[in-house]
């Protein structure tokens, strides 16, 4: 015989549910962080920043303004890692995302560098403002 629980019990559950599935969201809080030379806000994605052996790792967000032509579609923002050593003021991309929409939800374009590559960061770039603010943070 089946056990009929009340309707609080589901309501419960389904809060529940809906709890678990968006807590990977709340874990990526973005905190802005500063804005590149044409005024687009960068952000930060607080729960990627780690250190190691004098490199600070980190995820970056930053709306494309204006939106770069793709085969599939206006390619609207885009999601970085970037890797900055803060004594030689140098910065490499490990990997970028670029999506079709503002939320970056739907991935248009995807890059993944084997050996990332150092160098300087153009004034006001994306890249110049992520180590602005990293290498600010106290370590």
């Amino acid at each position: 015989m089946p056990v009929v629980l009340p309707k609080t019990i589901y309501r419960a559950v389904a809060l529940l549910s809906a709890l678990v599935v968006a807590a990977p969201a709340a874990a990526q809080r973005r905190v802005e962080i500063g804005k590149t030379s044409v005024g687009t806000p960068v952000f930060l994605e607080a729960k990627s920043v780690t250190r190691s052996n004098g490199i600070i790792t980190a995820a970056v967000r930053v709306r494309l303004q204006p939106p770069l032509k793709h085969a599939l579609g206006d390619l609207r923002s885009s999601r970085t890692i970037a890797m900055v050593d803060c004594a030689k003021h140098t910065v490499a991309t490990k990997e970028s995302w670029y999506y079709l929409d503002d939320a970056g939800t739907k991935v248009g374009m995807h890059k993944a560098v084997k050996i990332p590559g150092f160098g300087p960061a153009f004034k006001g770039s994306l890249a110049d403002v992520t180590m602005q603010h990293l290498c600010a943070t106290p370590q």
